[in-house]
């Protein structure tokens, strides 16, 4: 499980770092992103995991999102992981954007041929977080989650599926309702196979509908993301954490849409939100 240090680049103060390593979980290589503010020179850092959406890489957050530069202010290390395993050699693993390669819905697969290497959830929950404290010990325990699309999804159940990882919880225009939508019927049927009660599991709906909790949700959405209706479903999010109970700030931004443009824009309340829960 040995760290290479693809690159590392100042920013604000602190360090940019690309990285990868030979994972066992996974049984291929596998990249992520590391920013560390500058006050790692004096004392432990919490940890914020960011996933990314479809088609994105442990680069695109990073690249995009503008986030170092208060990040740095907060003192707030960031994880951005690789969106899925590459070169698996799976049959059609590259045929869809919403399918295989950069779109693993961050779960452990069931099903053959998935199941050899699409073992995101016990890679990102497990092996790379403590990875990434051995090898960075000035990241401390705490530990928070966001993501954006996909990777909203991924944040939400991450969190209700692992109670006591992570201590905030944040997503951008997330895929709320897998279970009843397009992009996650599909890749649950490849994944998880038809045990329709399996997909469950990995639904933050039917999971809040079910007893699981979470800490205090903030999630964001623009009034014009393309795939508000069909895709994310944020109307069922809301009604069910509402009559549930489970702590929700759900705000929608007229006129916005789905792209890195929103996340740029919304990323300060989120590093934010996280460090105050992080810091208690």
């Amino acid at each position: 499980m040995a760290l290479r240090i693809n690159s590392r680049s100042i920013a604000f103060g602190g360090e940019q770092f690309f990285c990868e390593h030979d994972s066992e979980v996974i049984g291929l290589p596998m990249k992520f992103g590391l920013y560390l503010p500058p006050q790692i020179r004096y004392h432990k850092v919490p940890l914020l995991m960011f996933l990314a959406g479809l088609t994105c890489t442990e680069e695109t957050f990073a690249f995009k999102s503008g986030a170092q530069r208060l990040a740095a202010e907060l003192g707030l290390a960031i994880l951005t992981p690789d969106t899925s395993p590459r070169a698996t050699a799976v049959p059609g693993a590259d045929t869809s954007w919403e399918l295989g390669h950069g779109a693993s819905f961050y779960l452990d697969a069931t099903q053959e041929p998935w199941s050899r290497h699409f073992r995101m959830e016990s890679w990102l929950t497990e092996e790379l977080l403590n990875l990434v404290r051995e090898e960075f010990p000035s990241v401390a325990g705490r530990c928070g989650i966001s993501g954006h699309s996909m990777g909203g999804h991924g944040a939400l159940t991450l969190a209700l599926r692992h109670p006591g990882k992570f201590a905030s919880v944040s997503a951008i225009s997330p895929v709320c309702a897998p279970f009843h939508c397009r992009w996650g019927k599909q890749a649950f049927a490849a994944y998880l196979g038809d045990d329709r009660a399996a997909w469950r599991d990995y639904d933050a709906t039917e999971l809040i509908q079910s007893g699981w909790t979470a800490p205090p949700l903030l999630v964001d959405v623009g009034t014009h993301d393309k795939f508000m209706q069909e895709q994310l479903n944020i109307d069922r999010l809301e009604s069910i954490c509402r009559g549930i109970g489970q702590a929700l700030n759900l705000r929608r931004h007229e006129g916005y849409d789905h792209s890195y443009y929103f996340i740029a824009t919304v990323i300060e309340d989120h590093l934010r939100h996280h460090t105050a829960q992080l810091e208690v």
